[in-house]
């Protein structure tokens, strides 16, 4: 049993160079997103939930940038892997390309409907006079944030294609030093320090944005920088052709992973909608939750990416299924049992973090009681994760969208929706019972990783 589940020591050197790097940078930046949540949470409560919503709005753009990166991504590792840098390029401008034709697509919808999206989180029990202010507040929050959709999706494709490459360090280093920077500056500009005009929420969002473009500017050119490690980028922009049987070939597997990210992200925000509707006090109780919860979720998170590059990398190598479905099951079991002990950090402090807020005590009730189904529930998601990953890694991007996007709208999506418009049961019941149908989608996830349809290689 324990040869089964606990590798060696090689074994997990290998998986914690990969993983924790991405950790590291994950946890720093939703640290900082902490703080920054915090800052405008001290401010007042219609300011936090303003912001809020307009971060669920955003959320669903920006998971679509990771969907189009990470389906030709899939491709990236099996090259990396492979040693074929010119296949590596080749994925980089596709990524290029599409997500800036998603960001400017993404800003134009933002421009024309984002009012309109933001009204749809007002609708609960609440002041009118409140609901308002939630709005004016979102408008201003948005009208900047917009300015960070574009280097945001390029320091994407950089950053993805590094650590597809094995370079987990660089963007870690790139992200801590962009989210100090984002940190710093949200305490100049959100309160007026330093001789700086206090800007409120604008001042949130002006710091977001700058800490975008440093982000870009470090991995962009550090990668420039260095074409002895990153070989790819000799020659990276002497064309943005990509070979149409690569194209062809990546939005064939890339095309599902896209619209998978996008209607998952579109389904959390209709989830919160549907959640939202018992009252307003449910938009702010979740954006507290939705914080720490985070700040905490990146163990899970950062395993999840491993188990995708490294089975991606080996799979592209030729590595016997066997060895392959062993080193899945050794990360897994390490993800799960990670997991356990988050959660009951979690658990420790879902009374005590909602206190740190400048809101009510109906709000810090609410969020305490949705951090502590969360940490319920942790462990099914790391699990689940690893799942997705392992799918993804070996280009199995249908069954990743029925697996993820599929579930969230042919079951969460129904469910809350019928809870919330025609059934009198609570906001925290009902939170608990869309949750805990991750048990459901393990087993599926289960089945599907048993059967081993996705270990192939996708590369020629």
């Amino acid at each position: 049993m324990r040869s089964k589940f606990i590798g060696d020591r090689r074994f997990y050197r290998e998986a914690m160079a990969v993983a924790v790097p991405i950790m590291i940078q994950n946890f720093i930046t939703n640290f900082v997103s902490l703080l920054d949540n915090l800052m405008v949470g001290r401010i007042g409560t219609a300011q936090m939930s303003g912001v809020a919503i307009v971060n669920q709005v955003l959320f669903v753009v920006n998971l679509c940038i990771f969907g189009a990166v990470s389906g030709a991504g899939i491709f990236t590792a099996q090259y990396a892997g492979s040693g074929d840098h010119e296949g590596v390029r080749a994925t980089f401008r596709f990524k290029l390309l599409i997500i800036l034709g998603i960001a400017l697509a993404g800003i134009g919808a933002l421009l024309g409907f984002g009012e309109d999206l933001i009204r749809l989180w007002l609708q609960g029990e609440g002041s009118p006079e409140e609901a308002e202010r939630f709005l004016r507040y979102g408008r201003e929050y948005l009208s900047v944030m917009l300015w960070g959709i574009v280097p945001f999706a390029v320091s994407n494709v950089y950053c993805s294609t590094l650590r597809e490459n094995g370079e987990t360090v660089v963007p870690m280093v790139s992200g801590v030093i962009a989210v100090l920077v984002n940190l710093a500056l949200n305490y100049v500009l959100i309160f007026g320090h330093l001789g700086a005009p206090a800007m409120g929420v604008r001042g949130a969002a002006l710091a977001t944005v700058i800490s975008r473009y440093v982000e870009l500017f470090l991995a962009a050119g550090w990668t420039h920088l260095h074409p002895g490690r990153m070989p790819f980028s000799k020659g990276l922009y002497a064309t943005l052709r990509v070979p149409p049987a690569l194209t062809r070939e990546i939005v064939r597997k890339g095309l599902p992973l896209l619209a998978n990210e996008t209607l998952w992200a579109a389904g959390m925000a209709v989830l919160n909608q549907c959640y939202s509707v018992r009252s307003l006090d449910v938009v702010s109780a979740i954006n507290i939750e939705s914080t720490v919860w985070n700040a905490l979720s990146v163990a899970y998170m950062a395993t999840g990416n491993a188990v995708g590059i490294l089975m991606g990398q080996k799979l592209g190598r030729g590595m016997d299924q066997d060895r392959v479905m062993d080193e899945f099951r050794k990360l897994t079991a390490f993800s799960v049992g990670l997991n356990i002990l988050t959660a009951l950090i979690l658990a420790a402090i879902a009374p005590l973090f909602p206190r740190l807020y400048a809101t009510t005590d109906a709000v810090r009730a609410l969020a305490a009681d949705f951090i502590l189904v969360q940490a319920v529930i942790m462990p099914l998601y790391a699990f689940t994760n690893c799942c997705y990953f392992a799918l993804r890694s070996g280009g199995k991007t249908v069954i990743t969208f029925l697996f993820d996007s599929v579930f969230v709208w042919g079951v969460n999506v129904p469910l809350a929706y019928i809870l919330s418009r025609f059934t009198r049961v609570p906001v925290v019941p009902m939170f608990a019972i869309v949750q805990a149908t991750e048990a459901v989608k393990c087993l599926v996830g289960y089945r599907f990783i048993k059967k081993r349809a996705w270990m192939h290689t996708i590369i020629v």
